[in-house]
Protein backbone atom coordinates (compact mmCIF):
# COMPACT_ATOMS: atom_id res chain seq x y z
CA UNK A 1 0.00 0.00 0.00
CA UNK A 2 1.26 3.46 -0.82
CA UNK A 3 -0.48 7.00 0.52
CA UNK A 4 0.10 8.40 -3.37
CA UNK A 5 -1.27 5.59 -5.72
CA UNK A 6 -1.29 5.66 -9.36
CA UNK A 7 -4.98 4.50 -10.37
CA UNK A 8 -5.91 3.56 -13.51
CA UNK A 9 -9.91 4.31 -14.08
CA UNK A 10 -12.66 3.61 -16.64
CA UNK A 11 -16.19 4.55 -17.11
CA UNK A 12 -18.93 3.48 -19.05
CA UNK A 13 -22.04 3.90 -17.82
CA UNK A 14 -24.01 5.21 -20.54
CA UNK A 15 -22.73 6.81 -23.95
CA UNK A 16 -19.16 8.22 -22.72
CA UNK A 17 -15.92 6.03 -23.19
CA UNK A 18 -13.82 7.42 -20.29
CA UNK A 19 -10.52 6.77 -18.78
CA UNK A 20 -8.34 8.44 -16.38
CA UNK A 21 -5.15 8.10 -14.64
CA UNK A 22 -4.88 9.49 -11.10
CA UNK A 23 -1.40 9.90 -9.37
CA UNK A 24 -3.19 10.06 -6.02
CA UNK A 25 -5.84 12.63 -5.94
CA UNK A 26 -4.53 14.69 -8.73
CA UNK A 27 -5.48 14.12 -12.31
CA UNK A 28 -2.84 13.09 -14.82
CA UNK A 29 -5.11 12.52 -17.51
CA UNK A 30 -8.96 12.36 -18.39
CA UNK A 31 -9.94 11.16 -21.76
CA UNK A 32 -13.39 11.28 -23.18
CA UNK A 33 -15.00 9.54 -26.40
CA UNK A 34 -18.35 10.55 -26.78
CA UNK A 35 -20.76 9.01 -29.36
CA UNK A 36 -22.56 11.01 -31.90
CA UNK A 37 -24.46 8.52 -33.33
CA UNK A 38 -27.06 9.03 -30.75
CA UNK A 39 -27.91 12.60 -32.01
CA UNK A 40 -29.71 10.69 -34.96
CA UNK A 41 -32.31 8.98 -32.44
CA UNK A 42 -32.76 11.69 -30.03
CA UNK A 43 -31.38 9.94 -26.99
CA UNK A 44 -29.36 7.16 -26.34
CA UNK A 45 -29.72 3.73 -27.75
CA UNK A 46 -28.47 1.50 -25.44
CA UNK A 47 -27.41 -1.52 -28.01
CA UNK A 48 -25.53 1.23 -30.14
CA UNK A 49 -24.02 2.48 -26.73
CA UNK A 50 -22.53 -0.70 -25.45
CA UNK A 51 -21.19 -1.67 -29.48
CA UNK A 52 -19.66 1.88 -29.51
CA UNK A 53 -17.91 0.83 -26.21
CA UNK A 54 -16.23 -1.76 -27.72
CA UNK A 55 -14.57 0.20 -30.64
CA UNK A 56 -13.51 2.49 -28.29
CA UNK A 57 -12.45 1.48 -24.98
CA UNK A 58 -8.54 -0.09 -25.75
CA UNK A 59 -7.65 3.14 -27.85
CA UNK A 60 -8.98 5.26 -24.82
CA UNK A 61 -7.82 3.14 -21.86
CA UNK A 62 -3.92 3.44 -23.96
CA UNK A 63 -4.55 7.29 -24.71
CA UNK A 64 -5.06 8.18 -21.07
CA UNK A 65 -1.95 5.67 -20.09
CA UNK A 66 0.38 7.38 -22.44
CA UNK A 67 -0.84 10.96 -22.05
CA UNK A 68 -0.17 10.58 -18.21
CA UNK A 69 3.09 9.02 -18.77
CA UNK A 70 2.73 6.17 -16.55
CA UNK A 71 3.76 3.34 -17.84
CA UNK A 72 0.81 0.47 -16.98
CA UNK A 73 3.46 -1.45 -14.62
CA UNK A 74 3.80 1.56 -12.51
CA UNK A 75 0.12 0.94 -11.76
CA UNK A 76 -1.17 0.27 -7.69
CA UNK A 77 -5.08 -0.56 -8.71
CA UNK A 78 -7.33 -0.90 -11.53
CA UNK A 79 -11.07 0.91 -10.67
CA UNK A 80 -14.33 1.31 -13.22
CA UNK A 81 -18.05 2.33 -12.92
CA UNK A 82 -20.05 -1.02 -11.81
CA UNK A 83 -23.31 1.29 -11.65
CA UNK A 84 -25.68 2.49 -12.28
CA UNK A 85 -26.05 2.97 -15.66
CA UNK A 86 -26.71 1.05 -19.37
CA UNK A 87 -26.10 -2.95 -18.49
CA UNK A 88 -24.53 -3.37 -22.03
CA UNK A 89 -22.62 -0.45 -21.25
CA UNK A 90 -21.21 -0.95 -18.31
CA UNK A 91 -20.61 -4.93 -19.00
CA UNK A 92 -17.76 -2.87 -21.52
CA UNK A 93 -15.94 -1.28 -18.74
CA UNK A 94 -15.83 -4.21 -16.29
CA UNK A 95 -14.68 -7.07 -18.32
CA UNK A 96 -11.74 -4.63 -19.14
CA UNK A 97 -10.90 -3.55 -15.73
CA UNK A 98 -11.22 -7.42 -14.29
CA UNK A 99 -8.58 -8.30 -17.12
CA UNK A 100 -6.31 -5.86 -16.14
CA UNK A 101 -6.43 -6.14 -12.78
CA UNK A 102 -6.10 -9.93 -13.11
CA UNK A 103 -3.50 -9.81 -15.64
CA UNK A 104 -1.23 -7.62 -13.19
CA UNK A 105 -2.05 -8.76 -10.04
CA UNK A 106 -3.68 -5.35 -9.11
CA UNK A 107 -6.68 -4.60 -6.95
CA UNK A 108 -10.17 -4.68 -8.17
CA UNK A 109 -12.24 -1.49 -7.43
CA UNK A 110 -15.80 -0.88 -8.66
CA UNK A 111 -17.08 2.49 -8.17
CA UNK A 112 -20.91 3.96 -7.64
CA UNK A 113 -21.20 5.95 -10.54
CA UNK A 114 -23.48 8.47 -8.35
CA UNK A 115 -20.38 8.43 -5.93
CA UNK A 116 -18.09 10.17 -8.69
CA UNK A 117 -20.40 13.03 -9.16
CA UNK A 118 -20.43 13.27 -5.75
CA UNK A 119 -16.74 13.66 -5.40
CA UNK A 120 -16.67 15.88 -8.79
CA UNK A 121 -16.09 19.14 -7.45
CA UNK A 122 -12.79 17.80 -5.96
CA UNK A 123 -11.58 16.77 -8.98
CA UNK A 124 -8.40 18.94 -9.70
CA UNK A 125 -5.57 18.45 -12.20
CA UNK A 126 -3.67 21.14 -10.67
CA UNK A 127 -0.74 20.05 -8.53
CA UNK A 128 -2.40 21.75 -5.61
CA UNK A 129 -5.67 19.40 -6.02
CA UNK A 130 -9.01 21.02 -5.59
CA UNK A 131 -9.87 23.01 -2.09
CA UNK A 132 -13.51 21.18 -1.58
CA UNK A 133 -12.18 19.40 1.34
CA UNK A 134 -15.29 20.87 3.49
CA UNK A 135 -17.90 18.76 5.66
CA UNK A 136 -20.74 18.19 5.71
CA UNK A 137 -21.63 19.27 2.22
CA UNK A 138 -25.24 19.51 0.83
CA UNK A 139 -24.51 18.23 -2.67
CA UNK A 140 -27.28 18.66 -5.21
CA UNK A 141 -26.46 16.07 -8.12
CA UNK A 142 -28.04 16.65 -11.50
CA UNK A 143 -28.43 14.93 -14.17
CA UNK A 144 -30.14 12.92 -17.02
CA UNK A 145 -30.61 10.09 -15.32
CA UNK A 146 -30.87 11.60 -12.08
CA UNK A 147 -32.09 14.35 -9.29
CA UNK A 148 -31.38 14.08 -5.74
CA UNK A 149 -30.48 16.28 -2.89
CA UNK A 150 -27.60 14.61 -0.90
CA UNK A 151 -25.57 14.86 2.45
CA UNK A 152 -21.98 14.42 1.83
CA UNK A 153 -20.71 13.75 5.39
CA UNK A 154 -16.67 12.85 4.13
CA UNK A 155 -15.63 10.85 1.14
CA UNK A 156 -17.57 8.08 1.52
CA UNK A 157 -20.33 8.39 3.67
CA UNK A 158 -23.25 9.49 1.60
CA UNK A 159 -27.35 10.31 2.92
CA UNK A 160 -29.98 10.95 -0.01
CA UNK A 161 -32.41 13.76 1.44
CA UNK A 162 -34.66 14.06 -1.44
CA UNK A 163 -34.88 12.46 -4.78
CA UNK A 164 -37.15 13.09 -7.86
CA UNK A 165 -40.33 10.49 -7.71
CA UNK A 166 -40.68 10.67 -11.59
CA UNK A 167 -38.50 12.27 -14.01
CA UNK A 168 -34.70 13.67 -13.64
CA UNK A 169 -34.17 17.47 -14.87
CA UNK A 170 -31.91 16.51 -17.35
CA UNK A 171 -34.30 14.12 -18.84
CA UNK A 172 -36.92 17.27 -18.60
CA UNK A 173 -34.47 19.49 -20.80
CA UNK A 174 -33.39 17.01 -22.93
CA UNK A 175 -37.26 15.73 -23.63
CA UNK A 176 -38.65 19.27 -24.18
CA UNK A 177 -35.32 19.91 -26.30
CA UNK A 178 -36.44 17.13 -28.28
CA UNK A 179 -40.26 18.40 -29.11
CA UNK A 180 -39.02 21.66 -30.44
CA UNK A 181 -37.14 20.18 -32.48
CA UNK A 182 -33.89 21.01 -30.98
CA UNK A 183 -30.24 18.46 -31.26
CA UNK A 184 -29.87 16.01 -28.57
CA UNK A 185 -28.56 16.51 -26.15
CA UNK A 186 -30.50 19.23 -25.19
CA UNK A 187 -29.83 20.62 -22.26
CA UNK A 188 -26.78 22.53 -23.79
CA UNK A 189 -28.85 23.73 -26.65
CA UNK A 190 -31.68 25.50 -23.74
CA UNK A 191 -29.60 26.71 -21.66
CA UNK A 192 -27.74 28.41 -24.86
CA UNK A 193 -30.67 29.45 -26.64
CA UNK A 194 -32.61 30.68 -23.48
CA UNK A 195 -29.29 33.45 -22.77
CA UNK A 196 -31.49 35.43 -25.77
CA UNK A 197 -34.99 35.00 -24.45
CA UNK A 198 -37.35 35.98 -21.67
CA UNK A 199 -37.93 33.76 -19.20
CA UNK A 200 -40.84 35.49 -18.17
CA UNK A 201 -42.62 34.85 -21.69
CA UNK A 202 -44.54 31.89 -20.36
CA UNK A 203 -45.39 29.87 -17.64
CA UNK A 204 -46.01 25.78 -16.94
CA UNK A 205 -47.40 23.93 -14.45
CA UNK A 206 -45.06 23.74 -11.29
CA UNK A 207 -44.81 20.33 -9.21
CA UNK A 208 -45.91 20.33 -5.35
CA UNK A 209 -44.20 17.36 -3.68
CA UNK A 210 -44.54 17.58 -0.37
CA UNK A 211 -40.63 17.22 1.65
CA UNK A 212 -37.69 17.45 -0.39
CA UNK A 213 -38.40 15.26 -3.23
CA UNK A 214 -38.47 16.50 -6.98
CA UNK A 215 -41.08 15.67 -9.90
CA UNK A 216 -40.58 16.60 -13.27
CA UNK A 217 -43.01 14.65 -15.49
CA UNK A 218 -45.99 17.27 -14.89
CA UNK A 219 -43.50 19.97 -15.67
CA UNK A 220 -42.24 18.10 -19.01
CA UNK A 221 -46.80 17.61 -19.62
CA UNK A 222 -47.47 20.85 -19.23
CA UNK A 223 -44.64 22.15 -21.40
CA UNK A 224 -45.78 20.15 -24.36
CA UNK A 225 -49.27 21.04 -23.80
CA UNK A 226 -48.33 24.65 -23.89
CA UNK A 227 -46.76 24.09 -27.29
CA UNK A 228 -49.69 21.86 -29.02
CA UNK A 229 -52.38 24.68 -27.82
CA UNK A 230 -50.39 27.42 -29.22
CA UNK A 231 -49.15 26.02 -32.06
CA UNK A 232 -53.11 25.16 -33.49
CA UNK A 233 -53.26 28.24 -34.86
CA UNK A 234 -49.92 29.14 -35.87
CA UNK A 235 -47.60 26.52 -37.33
CA UNK A 236 -44.33 28.36 -36.92
CA UNK A 237 -45.15 29.01 -33.28
CA UNK A 238 -42.25 27.38 -31.99
CA UNK A 239 -39.99 28.64 -34.43
CA UNK A 240 -41.00 32.49 -33.99
CA UNK A 241 -40.63 31.85 -29.86
CA UNK A 242 -37.81 29.41 -29.56
CA UNK A 243 -35.34 31.96 -27.32
CA UNK A 244 -38.40 32.64 -24.65
CA UNK A 245 -39.55 28.78 -24.58
CA UNK A 246 -35.97 27.81 -23.45
CA UNK A 247 -35.72 30.42 -21.67
CA UNK A 248 -39.11 29.74 -20.15
CA UNK A 249 -38.46 26.17 -19.36
CA UNK A 250 -34.79 26.81 -18.37
CA UNK A 251 -36.50 28.94 -15.19
CA UNK A 252 -38.91 26.80 -14.41
CA UNK A 253 -36.83 23.39 -14.00
CA UNK A 254 -33.88 25.66 -12.43
CA UNK A 255 -36.83 27.04 -10.10
CA UNK A 256 -38.05 24.12 -8.88
CA UNK A 257 -34.28 22.94 -8.35
CA UNK A 258 -33.17 25.76 -6.04
CA UNK A 259 -36.58 26.04 -3.77
CA UNK A 260 -35.68 22.74 -2.65
CA UNK A 261 -32.34 23.07 -2.12
CA UNK A 262 -33.00 26.62 -0.65
CA UNK A 263 -35.17 24.19 1.95
CA UNK A 264 -33.09 21.57 2.58
CA UNK A 265 -30.33 24.84 3.79
CA UNK A 266 -33.00 25.73 6.17
CA UNK A 267 -33.51 22.30 7.42
CA UNK A 268 -30.17 20.90 8.19
CA UNK A 269 -28.42 24.45 8.26
CA UNK A 270 -25.73 22.97 6.87
CA UNK A 271 -23.28 25.77 5.07
CA UNK A 272 -21.75 24.31 2.78
CA UNK A 273 -23.06 23.81 -0.61
CA UNK A 274 -21.94 21.88 -4.36
CA UNK A 275 -23.83 20.72 -7.31
CA UNK A 276 -22.85 17.72 -9.40
CA UNK A 277 -23.79 16.41 -12.93
CA UNK A 278 -24.47 17.24 -16.39
CA UNK A 279 -26.85 19.86 -15.45
CA UNK A 280 -23.96 21.39 -13.32
CA UNK A 281 -23.15 23.06 -16.41
CA UNK A 282 -25.82 25.42 -16.69
CA UNK A 283 -25.15 28.45 -16.65
CA UNK A 284 -28.29 29.47 -14.73
CA UNK A 285 -28.43 26.94 -12.13
CA UNK A 286 -24.69 28.21 -11.64
CA UNK A 287 -25.10 31.80 -11.37
CA UNK A 288 -28.39 31.45 -8.76
CA UNK A 289 -25.98 28.89 -6.65
CA UNK A 290 -23.33 31.67 -6.90
CA UNK A 291 -26.02 34.47 -6.07
CA UNK A 292 -27.80 32.27 -3.35
CA UNK A 293 -24.10 31.39 -1.55
CA UNK A 294 -23.33 35.03 -1.66
CA UNK A 295 -26.49 36.05 -0.17
CA UNK A 296 -26.50 33.59 2.90
CA UNK A 297 -22.49 33.37 3.08
CA UNK A 298 -22.25 29.86 2.42
CA UNK A 299 -19.77 27.87 0.85
CA UNK A 300 -20.06 26.52 -2.75
CA UNK A 301 -18.18 24.40 -4.91
CA UNK A 302 -18.89 24.15 -8.10
CA UNK A 303 -16.62 21.41 -10.36
CA UNK A 304 -14.98 22.18 -13.41
CA UNK A 305 -17.10 22.15 -16.31
CA UNK A 306 -15.09 19.42 -17.75
CA UNK A 307 -15.89 17.44 -14.82
CA UNK A 308 -19.98 17.79 -14.77
CA UNK A 309 -20.59 15.26 -17.56
CA UNK A 310 -19.49 11.56 -17.26
CA UNK A 311 -15.73 10.75 -16.97
CA UNK A 312 -13.52 8.59 -15.48
CA UNK A 313 -11.41 11.40 -13.53
CA UNK A 314 -14.22 11.37 -11.11
CA UNK A 315 -14.49 7.51 -10.55
CA UNK A 316 -10.81 7.53 -10.08
CA UNK A 317 -11.26 10.20 -7.18
CA UNK A 318 -13.59 7.57 -4.85
CA UNK A 319 -11.07 4.79 -6.06
CA UNK A 320 -8.66 6.56 -4.23
CA UNK A 321 -10.63 6.50 -1.36
CA UNK A 322 -11.37 3.08 -1.83
CA UNK A 323 -7.51 2.26 -2.34
CA UNK A 324 -6.92 3.68 1.40
CA UNK A 325 -9.53 2.10 3.16
CA UNK A 326 -8.62 -1.34 1.28
CA UNK A 327 -12.32 -1.71 -0.02
CA UNK A 328 -11.02 -3.67 -3.37
CA UNK A 329 -13.26 -6.06 -5.07
CA UNK A 330 -13.36 -9.45 -5.78
CA UNK A 331 -12.88 -10.62 -9.39
CA UNK A 332 -16.69 -11.97 -9.40
CA UNK A 333 -18.05 -8.58 -8.38
CA UNK A 334 -21.00 -7.86 -11.01
CA UNK A 335 -22.19 -4.78 -12.49
CA UNK A 336 -26.03 -3.69 -11.36
CA UNK A 337 -27.81 -1.14 -14.05
CA UNK A 338 -29.67 -0.20 -10.76
CA UNK A 339 -27.08 0.55 -8.28
CA UNK A 340 -28.46 2.94 -5.51
CA UNK A 341 -26.58 5.57 -4.34
CA UNK A 342 -26.30 3.60 -0.63
CA UNK A 343 -24.63 0.53 -2.51
CA UNK A 344 -20.51 0.13 -2.54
Amino acid sequence: MVNNPYILAIESSCDDTSAAVLHGRRVLSNVIASQSIHNLYGGVVPELASRAHQINIVPVVDFALKKSGIPIHKLHAIAFTRGPGLQGSLLVGASLAKSLAQALGLPLIGVNHLHGHLLAHMVSEDVGGSAADVFPQLCLLVSGGHTQLVMVHDYLNYEVLGRTIDDAAGEAFDKCAKVMGLDYPGGPVVDRLASKGNENAFSFGLPKIEGLNYSFSGLKTSFLYTLRDLSKNDAAFVQNNLNDLCASLQKAIIDVLMSKLKRAIRETGVRTIAVSGGVAANSQLRSGLTTLAAKQDLKLFLPELAFTTDNAAMIGMVAYYHYLTRKFNAFDVITDARLDIGDF
